[in-house]
């Protein structure tokens, strides 16, 4: 009985964690634009931080409750989890051509995060220079969206209303529920997400790791593979793969930075993730933008390879290194 009721809690933890961030997603927009920020600016800045809050909570409590190995298999299992399989379901859907410029720095800065991850692993840990060095990243990735929204709109790439209506009553109430009941929802969804996934994994005789990287990491990608299927469905290529680009660099430089500053030390990396984790990592991230920026197209062979490499590794973290 237990075991069927933390299963049941860790879905309903699912469901309000991707039912609270679309809300608080909706909620933080709105009332950005009311305020008279532009929207790029918000979609560079708000709307990106906001849609990864149910990865940052989930890793962030489980790092405050001593629980290293599900924070860090969290942040890094999401990783492997947008790019091998919501990125390789949107190429296998829908090739895409694409301009070298607008992705270069996304994709370095993110195969950089995955590296400076990948070495901290090696030497057992991710220690306070290896955080320092992600939030770097974190901000100049801030800055060039920033500055990319700022440079569109001073050249016309965004036509704002000359006069916005003044919202009802009823709209910013609406919008104050909304951006409450989102934030509630993540909360107590991704610490459901987090007592259970453990207990889960206890009753299945597994480290917390081999949650992390599988139900939680895929949990918490819900969002973006919904913007995924929506954005293909709507044969909008581009906007998923910038989705999951920029997703990936936040969940890599500002999850595990706060993970390690909330649990009050480095953040210890097991011998199975330095061996297996952070390594696929890395591995998938290369096989998705390195050929793409070479040939500026994103190729549906690579949504094929992304998608044979994460299930090969789903299937050696099940039941092999565990």
């Amino acid at each position: 009985m237990e075991i069927i009721l933390a299963v049941v809690l860790f879905l309903v933890g699912i469901v309000l964690i991707v039912k609270g961030g679309d809300y608080f997603v909706d909620a933080a927009s709105w009332i950005a634009e009311v305020s008279g920020v532009p929207k790029l600016i918000v979609g560079a800045t708000i709307v990106s931080l906001a849609t990864t809050l149910p990865e940052m909570l989930v890793s962030v409590m489980a790092a405050a409750q001593k629980k290293v190995e599900m924070s860090i298999g969290n942040a890094v299992g999401s990783v492997t989890a947008n790019i091998g399989l919501i990125m390789a379901i949107s190429l296998l859907c829908m090739p895409a051509i694409i301009k070298r410029k607008d992705y270069l720095l996304k994709s370095v800065l993110m195969l950089l995060a995955t590296g400076i991850i990948v070495a901290g692993g090696f030497l057992g840990q991710i220690t306070l220079p290896f955080s320092l060095l992600l939030l770097v990243i974190f901000f100049i990735f801030i800055w060039e969206n920033v500055k990319t929204a700022l440079a569109s709109i001073k050249n016309g790439g965004e036509q704002e209303e000359k006069k916005k209506d003044k919202p009802s009553r009823n709209e910013v109430l609406i919008n104050l529920i909304k951006f409450v009941v989102g934030a509630i929802g993540i909360v107590v969804g991704a610490r459901l997400l987090v007592d259970n996934g453990s207990l889960l994994a206890v009753y299945a005789g597994v480290t917390e790791r081999v949650i992390g990287v599988t139900l939680v990491a895929v949990g918490t990608s819900l969002p973006e593979l919904v913007t995924t299927v929506t954005a293909v469905m709507k044969k909008q290529s581009s906007l998923s793969l910038g989705n999951i680009l920029g997703a990936n660099i936040l969940d890599l430089t500002l999850i595990l930075p706060l993970s390690a500053l909330v649990s009050g030390q480095a953040l210890p990396v097991t011998a199975a993730a330095a061996k297996m984790d952070l390594p696929v990592c890395l591995l998938v991230g290369l096989v998705a933008v390195v050929p793409a920026l070479i040939a500026s197209k994103f190729k549906r062979y690579q949504g094929v390879a992304l998608l044979v490499i994460y299930i090969c590794y789903v299937g050696v973290t099940c039941f092999v290194v565990k």
